[in-house]
This record gives C-alpha cells, structure tokens and sequence, in this order.
C-alpha cells in the first residue's frame, strides 16, 4: 500500500480575522504569516509590567500573570530561545518564597495585632534599630511582603514573556545604526538566558537517555560544567563571528557631524528625563510634556544622524504592520488604564494592610488588564495543517 501525503502548504491561521489578512499583499495572503516586529512584543511586555508596578492588588497581579501566561502560550513559536518563559516564572516564585522569608526573619516591626506565631528575638545593637531578628510574626507584616513580592515578581514573569515571544537576532535588525553596538551587548546578554536554559534542557535529555542521574547536587555539577564549557565555546565562535562581519567599524564623517550628532543625543537625554521628572511632579506639570516631546526630536534626530557612522546593510527588515501597532497598543492601553486608576481608586489597587482589608477585583481595571489579551487572538502560532492519508 502506498500512502500519499497532501503537500504541506503554509496559511494563515483561522484565528486571525479577514480584516487583517487585507491589510498585507495579496501574494502574502496565500503564504505563511509573516513574523511579528519583535519591538511589538517587548513593548507588549514592558507595558504589562509597567502596569504591574501601579498596583498591588493581588487579584489584579494574578490576572496580569495569566494573561502573559495565555499569550504566551498561544503565540511563542517553537524555538529553543522561546522555552525560558517557565524559567522566569520559577524564578518569580524563588523571589517571592525570598521576599516572604526575609519579612518573617528580618521584618521591621509593624503595628499589627494578627500575630502568627513568635520566633525567639535576638536583641541588636542602637545602629541596627528598625531591624529585627525573630519576634512576633504578624498577618500585616506577611501581607506587605506578600503584597511587594507578587509586584516584582509579576514584572519578572512580564519580562519572560518577552524573552519567550520576541526573537533576539531579529530584534537586533531593528535597531538604528547609532545603536548598532550596544544593541548587539543588549542581544547578547538578553540570549544568554535562553540558550543557557536551552543547553541544560539538552544536556539533562542526554542523560536520561544514557540511564545518568540528571537531578541532586552530582547531577546539576556534571550537567554545570558541559553548560559552562560550551557557553564559552559560543563566546568565542561569537567573537570571530563578529569580526568577521566588521563590528566595530565606522566610516568616516565630519567632525561637525560629530559634534553635532553628540550634542542632540545628549540634549535629548537630558529634556526626557527632564519631561519625564515634570510630568511626575505637581509643580512641573506645566512645562513636562513640552519638554518631553522636545527631548524626544532631539534624541530622534541624533540617532539618525549617528546612523552614519554605522554603514550596514539589512536583509528583509522586519515590517511594523498593523498587527504590530495592535500588539503594542494593547500593552499601552493596560499601562495607561491602570496608572489611571491607581489616581481614582487608589483604595481598590492598593488595598490596605493596616487596618487589615480584604483585597477586592474592581471591575473595570480588571477589564483593562484583558485587553492584554488582544495579541493571542491577532497574532498566534501558525497551525501545522493536518496531514491526510489516501489510499492508493
């Protein structure tokens, strides 16, 4: 018997909507979907962490953990760099256990009247007051820990979503050529998590198969030392990589250029932070966004100036299309609703521990938070289509 398989076609995927699908060339509507921007997905992520650290409700924390945790699962795509999300969430979870740990140890005494239980106190001396070591272990004081722990870790967890779903060599194309050297270390230090996480799942695979012990303190040690030697062996392969490709070469320019180009990009720094520190004042609510916006041209405008001294060319540059203005917009949206709300109902996104009050979901905020949501139904994994077997 022979079995004929049906050719395996690439499409877009059921879920995205017809409007969508118009927006693009129509010789792109029978072939696969294109990859989103990674920029989208890191803007995605840095807003649900921003959003994070404007409450510490800890309805509102869990429901922006599970949302990154959908997208995350609808959206990474099957490659060795996109399995860290879990890792960062392990990772969330030890900084939370720490968090709690150190406020039942070495907490700063709270007026609470909810005692746990009573660890033996160790007196300190007259420059250590304000810590303690042991004592009464209060509901407040584990709350207030609780309470800060789940706002770090969540922006941790965020900041795993973006490892998992955003491509780091794609992400580097994108970058302007003034940025071209520092955006490579940035790449490079974002990686390394990955694919060290990627090398340990390898290596523990092996080891199974081979019948080795693959946890326990002589496991991790004999799995440690292969990870290290070949992180070492990628750094070097890096290195000739890179200068094999030029990095690190400049064409020439004139001085003016030069000094130009330095005094934009300083000045701009400069009038964002500015902008920045007046926006969050009450006194320079006035001049902030002026300034703001000002610094921001300027920064632009010595960035495309510096993008002169890089000459590089890019190859299929990734596209910003619309689906990646609706990703990044939805994270923008969340950040923006819920730094509105931290002004209105400062009570609901930051219930209080003394007197004790029972954390409640406001709605509204809650539903801000699923607009999160919008790039598992814009952007999923394209589907393997099914493969069909006919007779002969």
């Amino acid at each position: 018997m022979l079995e004929r398989t049906a050719p395996r076609t690439g499409g877009w995927s059921s879920a995205a909507p017809s409007w969508l699908i118009a927006q693009f060339p129509a010789p792109l509507r029978g072939a696969a979907v294109p990859p989103l921007h990674p920029g989208a997905w890191w803007l995605w992520a840095l807003a649900l962490g921003t959003a994070a650290t404007r409450t510490t409700n800890p309805l509102l924390l869990a429901l922006l953990i599970a949302t990154s945790a959908y997208v995350v699962a609808t959206c990474r795509p099957n490659a060795p760099w996109a399995r860290s999300y879990s890792v960062f969430f392990k990772l969330a979870l030890a900084v939370l256990l720490i968090r709690l740990v150190f406020a039942v140890l070495l907490g700063s005494p709270l007026p609470g009247t909810h005692v746990i239980v009573t660890l033996p106190e160790i007196p300190l001396p007259d420059w250590a007051q304000g810590i303690r070591l042991g004592g009464k272990v209060t509901v407040e004081t584990v709350l207030i820990a609780f309470y800060d722990g789940l706002r770090l870790a969540t922006l941790l967890i965020c900041v795993g979503a973006a490892n998992s779903l955003a491509n780091p060599t794609r992400l580097l194309k994108s970058l302007p050529g003034a940025l071209y050297e520092i955006g490579v270390a940035v790449v490079v230090a974002l990686t390394y998590a990955p694919n060290l996480i990627a090398d340990v799942q390898r290596l523990r695979a092996a080891r199974r198969l081979r019948g080795r012990p693959d946890t326990g303190f002589r496991g991790l040690l004999q799995v440690a030392l292969p990870v290290l030697e070949g992180a070492l062996e990628r750094s070097v392969a890096l290195a000739a990589a890179m200068d094999a490709r030029g990095y690190g070469r400049t064409a020439d320019v004139p001085p003016r250029v030069r000094r130009t180009t330095t005094a934009l990009t300083l000045g701009g720094l400069l009038g964002v932070c500015a902008g920045t520190y007046g926006l969050l004042t009450a006194d320079g609510g006035t001049y902030g966004l002026p300034v703001l916006l000002a610094g921001v041209v300027a920064a632009l405008a010595g960035l495309r100036l510096g993008s002169r001294r890089s000459p590089r060319t890019r190859y299929r540059p990734d596209r910003w299309d619309v689906r990646a203005w609706l990703v990044a917009g939805s994270g923008a949206a969340v950040a923006a609703l819920l730094t509105l709300a931290a002004d209105r109902m400062p009570e609901a996104l930051n219930p209080g521990v003394i007197p004790l009050v029972a954390p409640t979901l406001p709605l509204w905020p809650a539903a801000a938070v699923l607009l999160g949501l919008l790039p598992a139904f814009i952007s999923p994994t394209p589907r393997t289509p099914a493969v069909t077997k006919e007779p002969s």
